[in-house]
C-alpha cells in the first residue's frame, strides 16, 4: 500500500487484537493486488441504546488506480456479526470479490452477452407458412410459421421488428426461432 492502513473505531474502545486481525486481512488484500493505494477501515459498534445483540458494522474504503471500492458489512440482521471477527472476515471477503471483479474488468475478461440477431420482416407468404427477415447488414433469412414463438405468425407484418436464432438450413440461413419485438420488449 502506498498510504499506510488507517483503522478507526467508533462507539467502542480500540483493541490491539482487532487491529491485528484487520492488518492481517489488509495484508492479504495487498498481497492479492499490489497496486492498492490506500485502505481505510472503520469498525463501528452499535449505539448503547440497542437492546438486541451488538451487530458490528465494518466498512472498508479501498483506493486502487482509477477506482474506489467500498465494502460495508453490518447493520443487517446477520447475528453472526455479533462476533466482531466474523464481521471483519465478511467485510474483507466482500472486498476481495470486488477486487477480483475490478481485475477482470481491467483485463477485459468480463462476459459480454451478445444480443440475439435481429431484423425486420421483409416478406410474408401466409398461405405457404413462411417469411423472410432482412438483417441490418442486408442478409436475407428464411423462417417458417413454426419458428415464430408464441403463435405470433399472424401478428407479423412487413417491417415488424424481430429477434431470431439462426441456423444453416438446406437452402441457406434460416431462423430456428423468431420472436416478435414489441414497442419496448419481446412479445412472447
Amino acid at each position: 500500500m502506498q498510504i499506510p492502513l488507517q483503522i478507526t473505531f467508533r462507539h467502542m474502545e480500540s483493541s490491539a487484537a482487532v487491529e491485528d486481525r484487520i492488518r492481517n486481512e489488509a495484508a492479504g488484500l495487498d498481497q492479492f493486488y499490489n497496486q492498492i493505494m490506500s485502505c481505510r477501515v472503520v469498525v463501528e459498534a452499535p449505539h448503547a441504546h440497542h437492546r438486541k445483540g451488538k451487530l458490528f458494522h465494518i466498512s472498508i474504503d479501498l483506493k486502487v488506480p482509477g477506482k474506489e471500492l467500498v465494502a460495508n458489512r453490518g447493520h443487517s440482521q446477520d447475528h453472526a456479526h455479533e462476533d466482531i471477527y466474523v464481521a471483519i472476515r465478511d467485510a474483507f471477503n466482500e472486498m476481495q470479490r470486488q477486487l477480483e471483479d475490478h481485475l477482470r474488468h481491467q483485463h477485459g475478461k468480463v462476459k459480454e452477452h451478445e444480443p440475439p440477431p435481429h431484423g425486420q420482416v421483409s416478406l410474408l407468404v401466409p398461405e405457404e407458412d413462411y417469411g423472410r427477415i432482412e438483417t441490418p447488414d442486408g442478409r436475407d433469412i428464411y423462417f417458417h410459421r413454426h419458428s415464430v414463438l408464441g403463435d405470433n405468425f399472424n401478428a407479423l407484418k412487413i417491417g415488424s421488428e424481430v429477434r431470431f436464432d439462426e441456423e444453416q438450413g438446406d437452402n441457406g440461413p434460416q431462423a430456428s426461432t423468431v420472436k416478435l419485438v414489441g414497442k419496448h420488449h419481446i412479445v412472447e
